[in-house]
């Protein structure tokens, strides 16, 4: 690759690098959008906001009038990046951005036609759930993009061994997690399991299905829990020249410990506000984290 090949590349990385903390701070507002109750701001009209461009603003408007602007710009963003890759007479080392950038696209398309349907639908929790969902996975593909573009490589061009299992596994580990807390918070199954890290006194909580579902995201964050608590020395050992997977792991793991100090405070507070969008906002950039510490694991160690 020469060298404004390569400079060129990092100029997409810088802004793939932008529009995956753009799609951060979204998945953020979003989840204000859903704990201040102003899904509905804009009542069912969309794209139009209470079939105007420019609605009279209360606070339930105004969020989720706000939120659709910053999901207006994460779009143009992202319809950017795929041009800019996909721009024609590109060269060989292009490929790898080209890939992530229709990839990303397409996701996108997905997330936008999803939160239509949602506010079509008004609300329901199993379509706000697949519009968290895909917003994770632009957030993850965008982190590896601005990784390719800076750093180089290809998501092609991988090792297939234990270590790189391992830290995928992971990650779709926290995805996975992710989605189960998404669903807990849209069934409002939060109070039916009080009490850290027991659910209401018991191990085996007694109990219907919104006391299961809760119990069930809990018992799935312990175990994720556990498994970054190993991930840095693993990575240590899998990889002991490679700083930056390490860095990844260990930055994984505190932010792992974070969640689950921001999760019994939430619990035991009675689910404040202010905590649920902590929680939300630790577990996005848990999984943005280990998806990027995935690709570093994966990444072959002679690239350049």
């Amino acid at each position: 690759m020469n060298e404004t090949t390569r400079n060129d590349t990092r100029r997409w990385g810088r802004l793939a690098a932008a529009a995956a903390v753009a799609t951060y701070a979204l998945i953020v507002f979003g989840g204000i959008v859903r704990i201040t109750g102003s899904g509905m701001g804009c009542g069912d009209d969309w794209p139009l906001c209470d079939g105007r461009l420019i609605p009279p603003m209360d606070l339930e408007t105004m969020i989720e009038y706000g939120h659709r602007l910053a999901a207006a710009a994460v779009s143009v963003l992202v319809v950017l990046l795929a041009g800019l890759a996909w721009w024609p007479a590109r060269p060989p080392a292009w490929r790898p951005l080209r890939r992530i950038g229709a990839l990303a696209l397409v996701i996108l398309i997905v997330q936008v036609l999803l939160g239509a349907v949602t506010v079509w639908l008004e609300l329901p929790p199993s379509s706000v759930v697949l519009h968290f969902g895909t917003g994770l996975a632009l957030l993850a593909v965008l982190s590896v993009g601005g990784c390719v573009g800076l750093m180089g490589g290809s998501r092609s061009a991988r090792r297939n061994d234990e270590a790189t299992r391992w830290a995928a596994a992971l990650a779709l580990s926290a995805f996975g997690v992710a989605l189960l807390g998404a669903l807990v918070a849209n069934l409002d199954a939060g109070p039916a399991c009080l009490g850290f890290p027991a659910c209401n006194g018991s191990w085996l909580p007694p109990g219907g299905g919104l006391v299961q579902v809760h119990w069930m995201h809990r018992l799935a964050a312990y175990m994720l829990f556990a498994l970054l608590a190993a991930f840095p020395f693993l990575v240590r050992r899998w990889r002991p020249a490679e700083r930056p997977a390490l860095v990844a792991a260990w930055l994984g793991l505190l932010l792992g410990v974070a969640q689950i100090v921001v999760a019994a405070a939430m619990v035991l507070t009675l689910f404040p506000g202010a905590l649920r969008v902590a929680h939300l906002a630790a577990g996005a950039a848990l999984v943005a984290v280990l998806v990027v510490a995935a690709w570093l694991v994966a990444r072959p160690s002679d690239v350049a």
